[in-house]
């Protein structure tokens, strides 16, 4: 079980520490290319955080499938609206592009966490030298960070999603520090148990 309290012992040499220790995937140019192809089918009615939320979202499905299968192309995008992204292991993958970072969050949509109940949130940060300009090229490290359940999600703390200019974003998120999630590593194994996935 998560401890959902806050850590507030981080310094910058234990984040650069925890990141080296994180699974990571390269993104590709072709992952770039068949992403922004993709975009337009996918991209949903809400409210934006970012100019390329759709992009980093079908990313973070393209990423996760490479650590998984080993293999970026076997991921579900354009299929798997309105349910989670890998329904055949019920994982839904949250991503972020943002410069890594221990000190960020998996961020999970109140109304999402409220209509889904998939067994494990991923968290994927796709680490962007700006945060103000972000820009995802190749050569990009993706942080495969950990996961939680969707119990977990539901006792996290809520927030409001304030814009950057200060203003009410509307929307509320569940939100779990990276350092508290699962490691991958653990999830693998429960994937290979439960699915017979390698």
């Amino acid at each position: 079980m998560l401890n959902l309290g806050a850590n507030k012992s981080h310094t910058k040499q234990s984040d650069e520490a925890n990141k080296k220790h994180y699974p990571t995937v390269e993104i590709t140019d072709d992952m770039l290319r068949k992403a922004r192809e993709r975009e337009e089918t996918v991209r949903v009615d809400r409210t934006q955080a970012s100019p390329v939320d759709t992009l980093t979202g079908i990313l973070g499905e393209f990423v996760f499938a490479q650590w998984l299968f080993g293999d970026w192309r076997m991921n579900r995008v354009g299929n798997n609206k309105g349910c989670v992204d890998f329904p055949e292991i019920n994982v839904e993958v949250k991503t972020s592009a943002v410069p890594m970072s221990d000190k960020l969050h998996l961020l999970v949509r109140e109304e999402y966490a409220e209509k889904r109940k998939p067994d494990y949130y991923v968290q994927v940060i796709i680490s962007i030298q700006d945060r103000k300009k972000p820009d995802i090229v190749p050569g990009t490290k993706a942080y495969l960070v950990g996961w939680a359940t969707s119990e977990e999600v539901d006792k996290a703390i809520s927030r409001d999603m304030g814009t950057k200019s200060g203003k009410e974003a509307n929307y509320k998120c569940r939100c779990i520090p990276l350092v508290q999630l699962h490691s991958m590593e653990e999830l693998r194994e429960k994937l290979a148990k439960r699915h017979g996935v390698q």
